[in-house]
């Protein structure tokens, strides 16, 4: 009953004020994050610079990668805060340089939180919606904002806290989130077991991961169990379901045919694609990840 779009979408994010994608190339991006310039590792930057050195020298921070995969660390080049906050339409957060080169935010997201948030709001009676490997909390906010009773897991304790802080930040601490510290297969395990529903679910799983008690995530192997054990607490009348893939040696349509199996007893469409960033001095478009998102296609204001 589900069908799949023929054309691949680009999904880009031109709302921010906030944040910018000043450059990229030569394996890296330049972005401006409020006041303070950093430049970090991306390897999709593929290209030249389109800025000359002397722009990318003028930042607050840099990413130093190591020869492992994920290491690195950041050194500073001018006072940078521990934190500081950034704002997207309402929604206010903090971002901080950390561990690894991620900040607390994936602006390109932004996209994605626009949809979602219209999903709910057009919908004609609140939803409950499901947020996978959630990370700071920024699309569970939007949801919450919109209308909707929001159930939070992600296998970080710290990412958790920074996402209850970035509630406080957007005065949304009223709003009905629940915040739990599990690994996302196991707990939607339970859910099913339990017999919860959800009209909603956003999976944006990373491509290997380690739950709380030590859990393994491997991407490949694991994402077709959890999208199965998703289907299990898909409510009788789902509004939308939400897949981000990063880094993984995968297709927007390999995304687009997993949701089209898992969905395929309920009337909707899926819609597959690129989310990217788009440069202020190039205009070039930067690709950050592969998405799917299902549908449903039964009304406006079912």
């Amino acid at each position: 009953m589900t069908a799949i779009t023929q054309t691949l979408t680009i999904l880009t994010s031109p709302d921010w004020v906030d944040y910018e994608l000043l450059d990229s190339g030569g394996g890296f991006k330049l972005e401006r994050l409020g006041p303070h310039r950093l430049s970090r590792p991306e390897a999709e930057a593929i290209w030249r610079p389109a800025l000359n050195v002397k722009e990318w020298n003028n930042t607050a921070a840099h990413f130093v990668p190591s020869p492992e995969e994920n290491g690195g660390h950041w050194q500073l080049d001018k006072p940078l805060p521990e934190r500081w906050p950034l704002e997207y339409k309402g929604i206010r957060f903090w971002v901080r340089t950390s561990a690894s080169r991620h900040l607390g935010v994936f602006p390109e997201q932004a996209s994605q939180w626009d949809w979602i948030e219209e999903q709910i709001q057009t919908a004609n009676h609140p939803l409950k919606v499901l947020n996978l490997f959630g990370y700071t909390g920024l699309v569970s906010l939007a949801a919450a904002r919109a209308g909707a009773q929001v159930t939070h897991v992600d296998a970080s304790r710290k990412s958790i806290l920074w996402a209850q802080e970035n509630q406080a930040l957007s005065e949304l601490s009223d709003r009905p989130i629940r915040w739990i510290v599990d690994d996302a297969l196991k707990f939607v395990q339970r859910e099913g077991r339990r017999g919860i529903k959800y009209d909603g679910i956003i999976l944006d799983p990373p491509k290997f991961g380690r739950g709380p008690k030590g859990e393994v995530w491997e991407f490949y192997k694991l994402l077709p169990e959890l999208l199965e054990a998703c289907r299990q607490v898909v409510s009788p009348q789902p509004r939308f379901i939400v897949l981000t893939a990063y880094a993984v040696k995968a297709s927007a349509l390999t995304l687009a045919t997993a949701l089209e199996e898992m969905m395929r007893a309920w009337p909707g469409s899926v819609t597959a694609g690129e989310i990217a960033l788009q440069e202020s001095s190039a205009h070039r478009l930067l690709s950050t990840s592969i998405f799917a998102r299902w549908q449903s296609t039964r009304g406006k204001h079912d």
